[in-house]
């Protein structure tokens, strides 16, 4: 391959990358809103490192988001103040506090994810599970 043809690959890599993105952007406001009409796309990232188990303390988000701590905060209080995310005692050191999930967040990222979970199994349906652990490979490559 040339390297024309190599640039004009990678251009249309990145191309494709920026409407996946797109599109993933649409469906965690999507998600969001199905959760709570005030929640934001970041608020609903950060609310399902929670309720997953992922990502239990501002640090942890932090991490996992690649974001700063305010941000975080201003999220987390906001997830407080709908009743969906609270603080609690750790149970491993009561010095320490962990943010959990509460069952309304539980049952309604629970809702989200199955709408999403859904167009996801209908966009991928028809390819065959070669195809998308090769897909992954790619992805992980990409993302070394």
């Amino acid at each position: 391959m040339n390297d024309s043809s190599v640039d004009s690959a990678v251009n249309r890599v990145e191309q494709g990358l920026g409407r996946l993105f797109a599109r993933i952007r649409v469906s965690w406001r999507e998600a969001a809103v199905t959760v709570h009409p005030d929640l934001q796309p970041f608020g609903y990232q950060v609310l399902t490192s929670i309720a997953t188990g992922k990502a239990t303390s501002a640090g942890a988000i932090i991490e996992r988001l690649q974001t700063d701590k305010s941000a975080v905060s201003r999220q987390v209080r906001q997830l407080e103040e709908l009743g969906l995310v609270e603080s609690v005692p750790d149970p491993d050191d009561r010095r320490a506090r962990v943010l959990v999930a509460t069952d309304l967040a539980q049952e309604r990222v629970a809702i989200a994810r199955a709408r999403y979970e859904g167009r996801m199994a209908e966009r991928l349906g028809a390819w065959s599970a070669a195809d998308l652990d090769h897909f992954v490979e790619l992805l992980d490559a990409l993302g070394r």
